[in-house]
């Protein structure tokens, strides 16, 4: 195939995988400042399971039908979170997230159990099939992340406080509100990128950005490009070896930060003696 339409084939696919990074990346940072990691992978399972339920039912995987089941169930599990963070006293937040991912996993199984062609639809709740998506897909995620940046940006002393700080008092309107907008983009980004990618793209560039860096923004620059320069090796790699991009750009990112883990005597060996010349 020419450069060309190389080019031409990948081009939606890597816009989408810089949307992805840019909103992701932000978000990842609230997740780390909040301490419920794994609650992208619980809402994105309660939408891939509002997404199983309208397939079941007859509606088209991309029909508008379908997504707006999928962010209703997204919607109530964002509620429980909110509500589960003001009574953290009685129920660990935390463990009320893995209880909703298994619940709404275990749900998915006994629902696809009755759909046909099943398990091709687990892969696709797990990794998405963002190497097809068209520039409909790709403009029509823009707005709505467009949207949800609007509203973070306009109420952003009061989020961000709500995630940063450590006095949460007061705060339950905004708990809601950041879970809900959370809970949009993950239906949004599930039915294109899949758990896992989403995932990937949300925890990763928060987790190594904050090994360098102190202050929110140089966390969310690093973020942007190091999404954007790993999007673009999956994709390509993807490509020239016939892979799965998504499962590929998971891998990818999920190296990183193993790596760094294996590093880190290392690492931690020359910081320690830098901090020890300097001290001389």
């Amino acid at each position: 195939m020419p450069i060309s339409e190389v080019i031409t084939f990948l081009a939606a696919p890597f816009v989408m995988c810089l949307l992805l990074a840019g909103i992701h990346c932000y978000l990842g940072l609230h997740v780390l400042a909040r301490g419920v990691i794994f609650v992208d992978l619980s809402l994105a399972q309660v939408a891939a399971f509002g997404a199983t339920v309208a397939i079941f039912f007859g509606l088209d995987h991309h029909s508008p039908g379908t997504y707006f089941i999928s962010l209703a169930s997204t919607l109530g599990a964002a509620a429980l979170f909110a509500f589960a963070r003001r009574h953290e006293k009685l129920f660990s937040q935390e463990a009320v997230i893995g209880i909703v991912y298994a619940l709404a996993s275990a749900a998915v199984v006994l629902v696809v159990d009755k759909i046909a062609h099943g398990a091709e639809h687990i892969k696709d709740i797990l990794v998405g099939q963002v190497l097809w998506v068209s520039w409909h897909d790709v403009i029509k995620t823009a707005c709505i992340y467009c949207v949800v940046a609007i509203v973070h940006y306009i109420f952003r002393k009061q989020i961000i406080a709500a995630s940063f700080e450590a006095n949460s008092q007061k705060t339950a309107f905004w708990d809601f509100l950041f879970y809900a907008l959370f809970g949009v983009v993950i239906t949004s980004s599930v039915s294109m990128a899949g758990v896992l990618q989403v995932f990937a793209y949300l925890i990763v560039p928060a987790v190594v950005g904050s090994l360098f860096f102190t202050t929110i923004r140089a966390r969310l620059i690093f973020g942007w490009i190091f999404g954007l320069i790993l999007s673009l090796i999956g994709i390509i790699l993807g490509h020239v070896f016939d892979l799965p991009v998504g499962a590929l750009i998971v891998v990818c990112f999920a190296l990183v930060p193993v790596i760094l883990l294996l590093l880190s005597p290392v690492l931690r060996r020359k910081k320690f003696a830098a901090d020890t010349k300097n001290c001389v």
